[in-house]
């Protein structure tokens, strides 16, 4: 300090007082690993303009409900989905009591934990994999299970357990939409108890709050109790067209918000943004093969190729993980 100038020393209490103010503007920032631009400046409007009372575009409180598809939308769906993962090895632990099982093609690449054939399956593959290992059981059990695969099990590629690969910059979505006193909710095509198992965890969504495919459920008693079983058979696919209907039926409203990263989330984002007043609809594009993956009109997983097309005609914001993420998981 001693070696400062007169005129150096005069300036420390404005310079102090920048930093300051620069450090102030850093912490209330509510998406800090959103990296400054259109991306970040569209979500932020959004929220100021649709909470300000008084504006032409304020919501009011009871019809604030933002929508957010799950794989590839809040976490990785590559090499394959998180939920596929868990029913392979689910299936493999319970195949010796099923000995048919080793007549079913699709089941194959499954029993070899082959994740490359079993994605090359396509949905109905691995549907009929989801199918066997999450059916004929009660929904109690099924949780029991994957609370038990998740405390062992890790993404092949970044070694992490799959619930510290959840995205950084959406839970800075999450968080910013609940705190600006919007509903939150999963719109997913996962299905909905094994969402259900750990989402309160990961994203602090309740129960209530998970929309998913499901399966036909068997009531009976066994003795003296009575338990719901999940049938080997699904009621509901959500996934295109599946889920905006599903909102409506579950929730009664149409969203003002919707996150996704696919053409199966096509119709929730337009759905979503075609409602009357202010509206948002964002795709989060996987172009970072360095950092996660890169891919979208050719992937045989989570497909980018119309709602690509067709986001400018219809307003909605292109997330790129590469330009707009400055991180992509939660620091380890």
């Amino acid at each position: 300090m001693s070696h400062l100038t007169r005129r150096q020393l005069s300036a420390l209490p404005l310079f102090l007082m920048s930093a300051a103010n620069a450090t102030s503007q850093q912490n209330s920032d509510p998406l800090p690993s959103w990296r400054e631009g259109p991306s970040k400046r569209a979500i932020l409007d959004f929220v100021r303009d649709t909470t300000t009372t008084g504006t032409a575009s304020y919501v009011d409180p009871a019809d604030r409900l933002a929508v957010f598809d799950n794989d590839g939308t809040l976490w990785p769906e590559q090499p394959i989905y998180a939920e596929v993962a868990f029913a392979m090895e689910r299936l493999r632990s319970l195949a010796h009591d099923r000995p048919e099982w080793g007549n079913h093609e699709s089941f194959h690449a499954a029993f070899a934990g082959d994740f490359s054939a079993v994605a090359h399956s396509g949905l109905r593959g691995m549907g009929a994999i989801v199918m066997a290992a999450e059916g004929n059981t009660t929904p109690e059990i099924l949780h029991q299970s994957v609370a038990e695969w998740l405390k062992t099990a890790r993404h092949p590629r970044f070694g992490r357990h799959y619930t510290e690969c959840v995205y950084q910059p959406m839970e800075e979505v999450l968080a910013l939409f609940r705190t600006a006193g919007f509903a939150t909710c999963i719109v997913s095509g996962g299905t909905q108890e094994f969402l259900r198992s750990w989402a309160k965890a990961a994203y602090g969504m309740m129960a209530n709050q998970v929309i998913g495919s499901t399966f036909k459920l068997h009531y009976q008693e066994n003795n003296g109790r009575s338990e719901l079983i999940q049938l080997a058979q699904f009621d509901r696919l959500n996934e295109g067209a599946a889920k905006p209907a599903a909102v409506l039926e579950r929730l009664g409203r149409r969203p003002v918000a919707a996150f996704g990263n696919s053409d199966g989330d096509y119709e929730l984002l337009q759905y979503t943004t075609t409602g009357p007043g202010r509206r948002l609809g964002v795709l989060i594009h996987h172009d970072d093969g360095n950092r996660e993956y890169s891919y979208d009109r050719q992937s045989e997983l989570g497909r980018l190729d119309r709602a690509l097309t067709d986001a400018q005609a219809n307003g909605w914001v292109i997330a790129s993980m590469k330009n707009d993420w400055s991180q992509i998981f939660p620091q380890a």
